[in-house]
């Protein structure tokens, strides 16, 4: 009989919590966690202190684990991570939309050397499998454009401003209560989340590469009290949309607070 999964994970918040909690009350699942790497070792924690280590190496040059999920947030890190562990046979799995747009290239040249995948399905809204739909199910001649709304933040901010009335920073500050935008909200506000995201996108729909520096992007910080006053005048909403779109050769991509009118599908989504 083969024998479970054994999976390293780096960092414990609240997706760690979660996988850890799935792996261990799901019946059927073929997988464990064998080790935990974190950076404090005074945090307290909800499982046993045997689980967690302070020292990559633990998981990184350990031969029983199969599987690095990699769940930190610093993009640099998670790259030298992401490299060794494919460097020794570990398959990677990860979130992380900064760093994998931003290596996307290099990424796939390492997973054709060493022979073992990469996968990041939820590092582009979340569950839903957009990712997959677009490998599976789409040829990239078939694609000529694709737009959407990338960032559950902004769409919960630009909700509550047309909706309730309230103001932007009102807005800001119940999406930070409620855990949909962080502490420092600048990659959502900003458009560099859902920038990231886009050009993830754009290499699965149009199978080119293309730098996050390239995309352009406006945030929702630059909507004015004028923006809202002539799409309320107009029946219109305002909406973060991403769109790539293909010209001959080339792929664009652009972030940008858009106009859109009642009958435009993506002015229905409402919230996070």
């Amino acid at each position: 009989m083969k024998r479970n999964l054994r999976l390293g994970l780096f960092g414990f918040g609240c997706v760690g919590q979660g996988l850890y909690h799935v792996l261990n009350e799901t019946k059927g699942l073929k997988a464990e966690i064998k080790r935990i790497v974190v950076r404090n070792p005074d945090k307290q924690r909800p499982i046993p202190k045997e689980f967690f280590s302070f020292d990559q190496d633990l998981i990184l040059n350990d031969p029983e684990i199969d599987v690095v999920v990699e769940l930190i947030d610093d993009p640099v890190v998670a790259f030298q991570i992401l490299k060794r562990a494919l460097e020794n046979g570990k398959a990677v799995v990860t979130a992380n939309k900064r760093m994998l747009a931003e290596h996307l290239s290099e990424i796939y040249d390492l997973q054709l050397k060493y022979g073992k995948p990469v996968l990041y399905e939820g590092a582009v809204c979340a569950s839903i499998p957009i990712i997959r739909n677009l490998e599976e199910y789409y040829d990239n001649d078939l694609i000529s454009s694709l737009e959407g709304i990338l960032n559950g933040s902004t769409n919960y901010i630009l909700t509550k401003v047309f909706e309730e009335r309230k103001s932007y920073s009102d807005a800001l500050a119940d999406a930070q209560r409620l855990g949909f935008a962080e502490s420092d909200p600048t990659l959502d506000v900003r458009a560099y989340d859902p920038k990231f995201k886009l050009a993830i996108l754009i290499a699965h729909a149009f199978g080119q590469f293309v730098n996050p520096e390239k995309i352009i992007h406006f945030g929702i910080d630059r909507i004015s009290s004028t923006d809202l006053r002539f799409a309320r005048e107009n029946n219109l909403s305002i909406r973060l949309v991403g769109r790539a779109f293909k010209k001959g050769k080339h792929v664009f991509g652009l972030i940008a607070p858009q106009l859109l009118h009642s009958n435009h599908p993506l002015s229905s989504v409402r919230n996070e």
